[in-house]
């Protein structure tokens, strides 16, 4: 059996669920470089479009995008049609030899198109991730007909692609310990999604953490990150920190719970206190970063929110649910808090505490200490470089 040292020269394709912008943004694009150009790889990254055109473009790796319908099952069923495909040629045009799944979902597509290779006499490795709860996250974010029937696909799809995955990536301990349940025998390795941390360690904070008065959310607007627990919260303690205003800031990609909340802040009367804007690109998410009294992320369920170390790596202090993989990176009184989800009483008495009573310097201090230890572009890097040699190797057993 040949094996590998280093991924040097090898052909990756990354089968994603996201969409990426021509030009891309700022810190993608360095992710992309750092990847290709670090590792010695070559990598193709087929997504959804950012609409309705299906678009080919080449930065630092190459994109091959399908189109994004607008309907979430239509645009899944696009994807689960057009993967095995389009991976199945680069498979024997393009050479490729490892494939990335974004999520278990999608990587029953990709699981289909290394099986049919394998028919064909090539190998090919497969690497399955996950970023959090994907049972959850696939219903939870929309609504669905008859999601019990849904969950039952997903899970069926979810074990088919585990199964077949040479190597599996996780985010944090809960997350692995969902893929442990479904391919318990599968090597798995564990490290933090990408993020542009030199962006956030220099943002600049014109005030100390104790000066500022805005309490910030950052993430997509849907029902399973409790934002509407949230706005509750702050209504029941607005009128004791009258200086404190609350942005919400993220893609609305519920569109029925976005207006719900916009309804929510105009029938509490905290129009002028509570503002709801659009998702922010990282260089301008940094600096509503570093000007934030504290970032609060009340979710149902998590992978490893990165959005809580970019907050860190600010030097602001994070207020978030014990959920997923949070407790693994916040320290309750320490760097941050933490709440049990949807308790909303809860949620308002920390939020008092941490505007009226806490040291609020000093937690940000320790935030940003521990986030510049947990995460490097250096490891993240060595991490994926051993994960696709890791699955390469497995593949030619």
């Amino acid at each position: 059996m040949t094996t590998r040292g280093d991924a040097r020269g090898l052909r990756v394709c990354w089968v994603d669920t996201m969409r990426y912008t021509q030009p891309l943004q700022a810190g993608q694009a360095r992710k992309w470089r750092r990847l290709t150009e670090d590792l010695g790889v070559e990598i193709v990254v087929t997504s959804f479009a950012p609409g309705m055109r299906p678009q080919c473009f080449r930065e630092h790796a190459r994109f091959i995008q399908w189109p994004a319908l607008p309907l979430a099952p239509l645009r899944w069923l696009t994807a689960w049609l057009l993967v095995p495909p389009v991976v199945l040629w680069l498979i024997f045009a393009r050479g490729v030899d490892v494939l990335i799944a974004h999520d278990p979902v999608i990587g029953a597509a990709a699981a289909l198109a290394k099986s049919l290779a394998r028919l064909a006499g090539r190998r090919v490795a497969l690497v399955v991730e996950t970023r959090g709860d994907f049972l959850k996250g696939f219903v939870g974010q929309r609504r669905m007909p008859m999601p019990g029937l849904w969950l039952g696909l997903i899970r069926r799809l979810a074990g088919y692609s585990l199964n077949r995955a040479d190597a599996l990536r996780a985010v944090s301990a809960s997350s692995a310990g969902q893929l442990r349940e479904f391919a318990p025998r599968k090597p798995l390795r564990q490290f933090m999604s990408w993020t542009d941390a030199s962006l956030f360690q220099s943002a600049g904070a014109e005030q100390a953490v104790s000066q500022r008065q805005e309490v910030l959310y950052a993430g997509v607007l849907i029902p399973g990150k409790g934002i509407r627990e949230l706005i509750e919260a702050y209504a029941k303690i607005a009128e004791e920190v009258p200086q404190v205003q609350l942005s919400i800031i993220g893609e609305a990609a519920n569109r029925d719970y976005a207006s719900a909340l916009r309804r929510q802040v105009r029938e509490l009367g905290l129009e002028s206190r509570v503002t709801i804007g659009a998702a922010l690109p990282q260089a301008e998410l940094a600096v509503a970063m570093a000007r934030a009294r504290l970032l609060v992320l009340p979710s149902f369920s998590e992978g490893l929110p990165k959005v809580l170390v970019e907050a860190m790596l600010c030097g602001t202090p994070v207020l978030a649910t014990a959920v997923g993989g949070i407790p693994e990176i916040v320290e309750d009184g320490v760097s941050g808090w933490l709440v049990p989800p949807g308790d909303v009483k809860s949620l308002a008495g920390k939020l008092l505490h941490a505007l009226r009573e806490a040291d609020l310097d000093c937690m940000g201090e320790n935030a940003r200490e521990f986030a510049s230890r947990f995460y490097s572009t250096e490891t993240y890097l060595k991490h994926y470089g051993d994960l696709f040699v890791l699955a390469w190797n497995e593949a030619q057993r």
